[in-house]
C-alpha cells in the first residue's frame, strides 16, 4: 500500500491521480473534478453506472463559480448549511462539464468543516469524492478496508484512522431555488428554516 501525507496527496490529485483520503464523513476514493481522464478512471475503479454523477468537495463557497452561477438566495442558503456534512445538488447549464454532471445538468457540492481537509482542497482544487467502496458494498471505515477493496487500482492512500461517521445529508436546489431532501444523513435539515 502506497501511503501519502495529505500534502503529497493534494499535489498528486492536482496532477490527475486517483487516491483514498479521509473526508469529513467517510473515506473517499477521489480525483480532481477538473481532470476528465482521472474522472473516467474513477468510474472504472468504483464500477459505478456512468450516468450517476459524483459529489464534488470544495474548499470555499467561491469554488462553486467554476461550475455554475449562484443566485443571492442560493448563496444565502448555502451559508446556512456550509461548512458541514451537507451535500447540495445545484443546477448547471455548463455543457463543457458534461463529463462531470453526466448529462444530468446538475452537480452536488459539499464544503467540509474539517480544517485539514479544507487545507488539502485548497491545494488540490475541487475533488470528485464518492465513498471508498465498489458500487453496492459498504463504505470503508478504515484505510485497511479501503485497500481490501481497491488494492493498487488507486495511486495512494491517506490514513486518517477509523471513520464511523454517517454519509452526508443530500439536498437539491432546483432552478426555482426550491429545496428538497434527497437523503437523510449526518445532519437533519429542516425545510421550514430554509
Amino acid at each position: 500500500m502506497k501511503t501519502f501525507t495529505r500534502v503529497q496527496a493534494a499535489e498528486a490529485l492536482k496532477k490527475g491521480a486517483v487516491g483514498i483520503i479521509p473526508t469529513d464523513t467517510v473515506y473517499g476514493v477521489v480525483c480532481s473534478a477538473l481532470h476528465p481522464q482521472a474522472l473516467e478512471r474513477l468510474y472504472a475503479i468504483k464500477k459505478r453506472h456512468p450516468n450517476k454523477a459524483y459529489i464534488v468537495l470544495i474548499s470555499a463557497l467561491d469554488d462553486v463559480a467554476q461550475f455554475t452561477t449562484l443566485s443571492h438566495k442560493i448563496q444565502t442558503l448555502l451559508t446556512q448549511v456550509w461548512p458541514g456534512p451537507v451535500s447540495v445538488v445545484l443546477p448547471t447549464k455548463n455543457t463543457t462539464l458534461a463529463y462531470l454532471h453526466r448529462g444530468n445538468a446538475s452537480i452536488a457540492f459539499r464544503l467540509p468543516a474539517d480544517p485539514s481537509l479544507q487545507a488539502l482542497l485548497k491545494v488540490s482544487g475541487p475533488l470528485a469524492a464518492p465513498s471508498a467502496n465498489p458500487n453496492g458494498l459498504p463504505p470503508a471505515k478504515t484505510v485497511t478496508e479501503a485497500y481490501a477493496y481497491f488494492k493498487n487500482d488507486v495511486d495512494f492512500y491517506v490514513d486518517g484512522g477509523p471513520l464511523y461517521n454517517s454519509p452526508s445529508t443530500l439536498i437539491e436546489l432546483d432552478e426555482n431555488d426550491a429545496v428538497k431532501v434527497l437523503r437523510e444523513g449526518a445532519i437533519k435539515i429542516s425545510l421550514d428554516t430554509m
